[in-house]
């Protein structure tokens, strides 16, 4: 399993990743709570913590495209629904796990 996190300094971590799970749940299964929510997508899914200094999010998938794919999900959402924040692109690090 392939798998990168990314982390968003903020004090709206759990406003935005209540945001995020509201909007995806229009379209794929979401379950979430004011600081964790899980959105699993066609090809991967995303994990998303948040507390009051941040947002931490997870993408996990089987292959690099869909990785990648999962990853542009939700950083362009986040982008939109954070555009009042000085946000530059998010910093995706590797964390493959062995499965």
């Amino acid at each position: 399993m392939l798998e990168s996190t990314a982390v968003l300094t903020t004090a709206s971590g759990p406003k935005y990743l209540v945001q995020l799970c509201k909007h995806f749940a229009h379209k794929i299964e979401v379950s979430y709570s004011e600081s964790h929510g899980e959105c699993r997508f066609g090809r991967g899914s995303a994990v998303l913590d948040a507390d009051e200094t941040g947002l931490r999010m997870v993408a996990r998938a089987g292959d690099e495209e869909g990785l990648a794919q999962v990853q542009s999900i939700v950083e362009s959402h986040l982008v939109r629904f954070a555009f009042r924040e000085d946000m530059a692109a998010l910093d995706w690090r590797r964390q493959d796990r062995v499965a």
